[in-house]
């Protein structure tokens, strides 16, 4: 188990508002001299969650690379709604973008982990969000990345998906405008519901895997210790600010040359600028990707669907990036780690893209 570890940025500049001190949680594996391979948090993961594709004999092996692993702002480890003194505490916590987190992550990599070039971004939904960022933001700092299960812009029908669970918090007794004195839980428990349906293929439940083998004795049993149990350590506030991050990611909204001195401190503006949109033009924006790319959908994704893949990687044909789908009933959960069969498709197709020319 690697240590977690604490970068201060000290005064920083998210999207929707500046806080004295940022902070970015993060742990280290393997040793520095080897290639660099980055891989932050997914919505709902730790970085405790990121086990499952680090370690020995696994995809991304520490006597093979160097692998940092990065917690999103408002996962409760980075600076999040429920860790940060007031003012900027709960719901003042300012809003954040998928840029926030590159342009803090990068601040780490280059200022305390001195690393030159990032070999691979790999990640896993959110996480494979901010692989799609990364080439596109710092194009001559990263070689390859990853996306699983995810995209390079947040879909209408994504979007409004993730509406139902975060009006089910919103609108909850306890919930209280985000000025709660304890758990929301009467909110937590009718957002787990709302969210379980969308995280599994529809054969997934016709072929009852919500009993997982004997675990669950019924799917109410299932939903209560998955979906209910399973988002009460979470903090109300931070979920909330983090699906704000993930329905705002649109790569095409970024200029690829944009004002960002890497040489200032993470949140720091060139000349006082701004980072200018890309226009909306998603296409163009992917294919102007440096990087060498593999993208890997789950055939059942129900709101990171393969049609969206096969789009995004023929806008970057030009620079080799190829579409694998992950052939499984298991829908979104099928590439976080949920079970072993997908797993080793997962390990396989990664290994081999890592170790390709």
């Amino acid at each position: 188990m690697s240590e977690t570890k604490y970068y201060h940025h000290g005064r920083f500049a998210f999207s929707g508002g500046i806080i004295p001190d940022a902070i970015t949680a993060y742990r280290t594996y393997g040793d520095p001299k080897n290639p660099c391979i980055v891989f932050p948090t997914c919505y709902g993961g730790r970085l405790d969650s990121q086990d499952y594709m680090v370690g020995p004999g696994k995809a991304l092996d520490p006597s093979k690379y160097y692998i940092v692993t990065f917690a999103l702002f408002s996962n409760g480890e980075s600076s999040s709604p429920s860790n940060t003194p007031a003012p900027y505490n709960g719901p003042y916590f300012p809003r954040v973008t998928y840029e926030d987190n590159i342009r803090a992550q990068y601040t780490v990599l280059t200022k305390e982990l001195h690393v030159q070039k990032v070999f691979c971004v790999i990640g896993f939904s959110m996480g494979g969000q901010q692989a799609y960022y990364w080439p596109v933001m710092y194009p001559d700092y990263v070689e390859r990345f990853i996306p699983i299960c995810g995209s390079a812009r947040t879909s209408p029908h994504n979007q409004c998906f993730l509406e139902g669970p975060k009006s089910a918090l919103l609108a909850s007794k306890d919930y209280n405008d985000g000025h709660y004195t304890s758990p929301p839980q009467h909110g937590i428990r009718a957002f787990g519901r709302v969210y379980s349906a969308w995280a599994y293929g529809q054969t997934w439940f016709r072929q009852k895997g919500y009993l997982h083998g004997g675990k669950y004795s019924d799917l109410n049993n299932f939903l209560h210790a998955e979906w209910e149990e399973g988002f009460f350590s979470w903090d109300a506030n931070d979920l909330l600010t983090l699906l704000e991050t993930w329905q705002l990611g649109d790569v095409s909204n970024i200029d690829i040359h944009s004002t960002l001195d890497s040489s200032l401190d993470a949140g720091v503006l060139r000349n006082g600028g701004s980072v200018s949109g890309g226009g909306g033009d998603l296409t163009g924006v992917l294919g102007k990707i440096k990087a060498k790319g593999l993208v890997m959908p789950c055939k059942t994704d129900l709101y990171f669907p393969p049609e969206d893949s096969e789009n995004e990687v023929e806008a970057m044909k030009g620079n080799g990036t190829k579409l694998v789908v992950i052939p499984s009933v298991w829908g979104h959960m099928a590439g976080g780690g949920s079970n072993e069969a997908d797993d080793k498709f997962i390990k396989d197709e990664v290994i081999k893209f890592l170790e390709s020319a």
